[in-house]
């Protein structure tokens, strides 16, 4: 989602998009929506990648030019509240809440939904806290049903678990860190090593430089 006139977008979308298959070479498929408020907002020269960005794998959204039917969409509507007045703001994202509510029975994703829905408001209209936006949504009362309690907890526990993977991967890339100087000490090139164990290249290079 992009709100203000950038002219290196692109440069930077694609970089860090054919960067991350690079660093990521199991990934089967990719594809990219870039949102705009208006179309004025786009960059002016796209030249230099006009064949992606006519290509099926990119989507360019201009929220201004979205039609009636896609305003029932609830995704839309939430991309919508962004840029939405503030004086209207607080009574659309009550209308989106009452349609996620409806149209998504798994409870961490419908509770996931409402709590972006709040924090934008929250973005929006950062003269009043976040008890006041919660009254203002009418979420106090649903926060303590047992169904949202429910919600919150597990997407807890999926945090958690999440947390102990990520530390887990951690402590495996500082290991792999530690063996490259003897690695490179056994002869290997920094090609190799970052190839071998898996690593940024550059990582394994600035080791090196180190060693020299």
């Amino acid at each position: 989602m992009q709100f203000q006139k950038d002219e290196f977008l692109y440069h930077r979308v694609f970089a860090e998009l054919f960067l991350f298959l690079d660093q990521n070479p199991s990934t089967y498929d990719w594809y990219a929506v870039i949102i705009y408020p208006k179309r004025s907002l786009e960059p002016d020269e796209t030249r230099l990648y006009q064949v992606l960005l006519q290509s099926s794998k990119v989507q360019r959204v201009y929220v201004d030019e979205l039609d009636s039917t896609a305003d029932q969409s609830l995704g839309i509507g939430i991309v919508k509240l962004v840029v939405e007045p503030e004086e209207n703001a607080v009574n659309r994202a009550r209308k989106l809440i009452d349609q996620a509510k409806q149209e998504i029975a798994d409870r961490l994703s419908s509770q996931a939904i409402i709590d972006l829905i709040e924090t934008i408001i929250v973005y929006k209209l950062p003269q009043l806290s976040r008890q006041e936006v919660e009254n203002m949504l009418k979420l106090s009362a649903l926060k303590q049903t047992r169904v949202y309690q429910e919600a919150l907890e597990e997407g807890r526990e999926e945090g958690r678990e999440e947390g102990r993977e990520e530390g887990r991967k951690v402590g495996i890339t500082e290991g792999k860190l530690a063996a490259v100087p003897l690695l490179l000490k056994a002869g290997l090139t920094v090609e190799q090593i970052a190839e071998q164990l898996q690593l940024d290249l550059e990582a394994v290079r600035q080791i090196a430089q180190q060693q020299s």
